[in-house]
């Protein structure tokens, strides 16, 4: 991709972030949210500030990249002319979001359904924006501007993980999880996607998920891959279509994850 072309993408990736940020805030942590399920069972939650952050991003692509495609959670897929897609999820971890904790954020991918070339997790809540592209890898907040990277730490004993389990999975995706649980340093629970924003910038060390569809892993594969971290599903394979995933600082810790998950059916 050209310079130019990676910076026209990146404005357009702020944009679209910024225009979800503004629609989304103003029923953040609001006394009469009100949230609909969309699953006969279970519970799938979605609220008018899931379905306004997107509406606010498909308008700056309508205006701004008409030729692309687009995939988005709430309004489903576009197709386009240029190749490329922008792959949303307005609010990712709606399940936080309604309760009130800011571990969700706003995914926003650009994929040629091979490969992201540019990738932001926004959490606009926190004034944080997680941002991956070509030759960019960099964390705004309210410290300014940091580069993105990974921890170099390559034992299971010493790794930091973050995972949605129990929450989500089967049984025995369950149980393979709690493997690598069993033999990391420290787990913590329901992070949604902060978690993976938290593995770009160097503060742990191991995601592992189940049963996510393309909208909720492709930014963090786009962030996280910049920072130089490795991300895969179960058995070592591309995850952009979902599932299951596994998301690691580094190549030695990758393995080691990998060898506790890959046998499952």
């Amino acid at each position: 991709m050209r310079r130019d072309d990676a910076e026209e993408i990146r404005q357009v990736a702020d944009a679209m972030a910024d225009a979800a940020g503004r629609a989304i805030l103003p029923y953040f942590r609001a006394a009469d949210l009100a949230a609909e399920n969309k699953l006969d069972a279970g519970f799938d939650p979605v609220t008018e500030a899931d379905r306004a952050a997107e509406r606010a991003m498909r308008a700056v692509l309508q205006e701004r990249r008409p030729e692309d495609g687009i995939l988005g959670e709430e309004y489903g897929a576009v197709p386009g002319r240029s190749g490329l897609t922008w792959v949303l999820d307005p609010i990712d971890g709606t399940r936080a979001f309604i309760c009130g904790a800011p571990t969700w954020g706003v995914l926003i991918a650009l994929s040629d359904g091979a490969r992201v070339h540019h990738a932001v997790i926004d959490q606009p809540y926190t004034g944080e924006r997680f941002t991956g592209g070509a030759e960019l890898a960099e964390w705004r907040g309210p410290f300014g501007t940091r580069p993105l990277g990974v921890s170099g730490v390559t034992r299971l004993s010493e790794a930091r993980l973050m995972t949605t389990f129990p929450e989500v999975g089967t049984e025995a995706e369950g149980a393979a999880f709690r493997r690598v649980a069993g033999a990391a340093r420290l787990t913590r629970y329901g992070m949604d996607c902060y978690a993976y924003a938290l593995l770009a910038a160097g503060q742990i060390d191991l995601v592992i998920e189940a049963g996510l569809n393309a909208y909720d892993i492709q930014a963090p594969i786009g962030v996280i891959e910049a920072a130089g971290g490795v991300v895969t599903d179960w058995q070592g394979r591309p995850a952009l279509a979902g599932g299951r995933a596994l998301a690691a600082a580094t190549p030695e810790l990758h393995a080691a994850a990998l060898a506790l998950l890959e046998d499952v059916a």
